[in-house]
């Protein structure tokens, strides 16, 4: 009888990671829809050619159209969700549906469908938890203010919690499993986009970008982004996530903002005391005196708060580690990426 060699008994008792992996993910299309009705039916169509073996789920928003009965008809699973807003919608859609990898797009037609394999296939093959499809555009089909809007915005938080996204507000995304369900969606608006930007960020999740096509919207169809408000809901959002992750830095910063107003105040004071011996400015010393406490207790507070917050990421660290990795074979995906759909 002939003696396996030992790269043979290897082979057989070291399976790799390609062969112990399934087949193929399942991919859920998550689309939120607020009055898509001239928009929705090609949306769905056109990523059932895009990923043929993909589910699409339409979640209606309250919309006052057809949207309901023509993403119906176009044979996507319709939902609801009666709280209003994208967040609330998202919070929702993550809840519910289970799948392995998560397509997440606009409702209404400015996303390139055919791009959905090159970003599932990104996240499969590179074992990423969030791929981000940059949109790539003429200024035409920006609103007036919104590229600045989108470039400023962007800037805020890469310079606070780091570079490594182009485009914090698109709305064409793919996703682990790991990330959907460890995910505490809190945003109820458009700000959704930069709570899933910055947890990906914070978490120092493996995270991908693709350079996406993005199109004018259908003929019939209007944007449901006001400029100022959503501008400053997500700009307000931005700071309160800082304060929330960084507050050591917030609280330090008004801390030491405090104490450089006390001191300044305080010298004068000091030079006459010096040269009298007298403090003849009570009211300008116990002004002083307070804004000093006041930048001690602002960064006490900052420190207890950070360690709740490093507390808090840790617990959200090891929820996110109960979920293993997408481990699939990415030639399994099916879908033509090369093709316009």
């Amino acid at each position: 009888m002939s003696v396996p060699s030992s790269a043979t008994l290897h082979t057989l008792t070291t399976p790799t990671a390609t062969a112990s992996a399934p087949v193929a993910p399942r991919i859920a299309v998550l689309v939120p829809c607020y009055n898509e009705e001239s928009s929705i039916a090609k949306v769905v169509r056109d990523f059932q050619a895009a990923l043929p073996d993909a589910t699409v789920y339409v979640y209606d928003n309250n919309s006052k159209d057809r949207t309901v009965e023509v993403a119906r008809a176009a044979g996507a699973v319709v939902r609801r969700e009666t709280l209003q807003g994208k967040g609330n919608v998202v919070r929702r859609m993550f809840a519910d549906v289970e799948a392995d990898v998560y397509v997440m797009v606009d409702g209404d037609d400015t996303y390139d469908a055919s791009k959905a394999g090159e970003l599932v296939r990104k996240l499969v093959a590179e074992q990423l938890d969030m791929v981000n499809g940059a949109r790539v555009t003429d200024w035409d089909n920006y609103r007036k203010g919104h590229r600045f809007g989108n470039k400023l915005l962007t800037g805020l938080v890469t310079t606070v919690f780091g570079k490594r996204t182009e485009d914090m507000l698109s709305g064409y995304r793919v996703f682990s499993r790991r990330f959907v369900k460890s995910f505490p969606v809190l945003a109820g608006g458009f700000e959704i986009e930069t709570e899933l930007v910055v947890h990906a960020l914070e978490m120092r999740m493996p995270i991908g970008e693709v350079e996406t096509p993005y199109k004018d919207r259908a003929p019939g169809s209007t944007s449901k982004l006001s400029t100022f408000r959503d501008g400053f809901r997500i700009l307000w959002m931005i700071g309160k996530l800082v304060k929330e992750e960084r507050p050591l830095q917030s609280f330090g910063l008004v801390a030491l903002v405090l104490a450089m107003a006390s001191i300044g105040i305080s010298i004068p004071i000091f030079i006459t005391y010096y040269q009298t011996g007298l403090v003849p400015r009570f009211p300008t010393a116990v002004l002083a005196t307070g804004l000093g406490l006041l930048s001690f207790l602002s960064l006490a507070c900052g420190l207890v708060l950070d360690t709740v917050t490093r507390g808090r990421r840790e617990m959200k660290r090891l929820k996110y580690l109960e979920i293993p990795a997408p481990d699939f074979n990415p030639d399994s995906i099916s879908g033509d990426t090369t093709k316009p759909v």
